[in-house]
C-alpha cells in the first residue's frame, strides 16, 4: 500500500481537503473522491479530451495529472458553468446549434472551450476549427460544435461592447 498525502483542492471555488495516493490522477480523485462526476473518463491517455478540465484557466487533461499537482491551483470542471435550470451562454450555444448528440464528449468541448474564449475571445473560424480538433467525438462531426463556440464567442463580444471584441 502507497503511502497517502493529505492535499487541499480548490475546485470550482471550494475547498476540499483529502487524503490521496500520490500516484491517482485528478481524474480519479475528482470523481470518486469530491463527487464530480461530468468530467468523464475516456481513453485514459490523454488522447480523447473527454475528461478536459481547467487548471488556472488553462485546458487540461485530468486524466495525465496527478491529483497531488493540482494543490494550490483553481480548478474548474463542467459543474461549474451552469445548471440544467440555468445553462450558461455556452451550455445554451451547444443546446441552441446541436453540438451534441451522445454527450459523452460534450463536458470536455464545453471546458475546451471556456478556457479557449477566455484566451481568445473574438476567434475566427479556424482558429476555433483548430482549437477543437484536440478533443474527439465521433457523433457530431464538429461542425456544430464550432457552430455554438463561434455563436457563444460572437454573444460575449457583443455583450461586452467593444469593437476590437468583434468575432473576426
Amino acid at each position: 500500500m502507497t503511502d497517502k498525502q493529505l492535499i487541499v483542492l480548490t475546485v470550482n471555488g471550494e475547498e476540499h481537503e483529502l487524503l490521496v495516493e500520490p500516484r491517482w490522477t485528478l481524474l480519479d480523485v475528482l470523481r470518486h473522491n469530491v463527487g464530480l462526476t461530468g468530467t468523464h473518463v475516456g481513453c485514459e491517455h490523454g488522447v480523447c479530451g473527454a475528461c478536459t478540465i481547467l487548471v488556472d484557466g488553462e485546458p487540461v487533461r485530468a486524466c495525465l495529472m496527478y491529483a497531488v499537482q493540482a494543490e494550490g491551483c483553481a480548478v474548474r470542471t463542467v459543474e461549474d458553468l451552469g445548471t440544467p435550470e440555468e445553462p450558461n451562454d455556452l451550455q445554451q450555444a451547444f443546446s441552441e446549434h446541436h453540438g451534441l448528440q451522445c454527450g459523452f464528449c460534450t463536458p470536455g468541448f464545453l471546458m475546451l472551450a471556456e478556457g479557449f474564449l477566455a484566451q481568445e475571445p473574438s476567434p475566427t473560424r479556424e482558429e476555433i476549427r483548430e482549437t477543437v480538433s484536440s478533443n474527439l467525438c465521433r457523433c457530431t462531426g464538429y461542425q456544430t460544435i464550432v457552430d455554438a463556440i463561434e455563436a457563444t464567442a460572437a454573444r460575449r463580444c457583443a455583450r461586452s461592447g467593444r469593437k476590437e471584441d468583434a468575432v473576426r
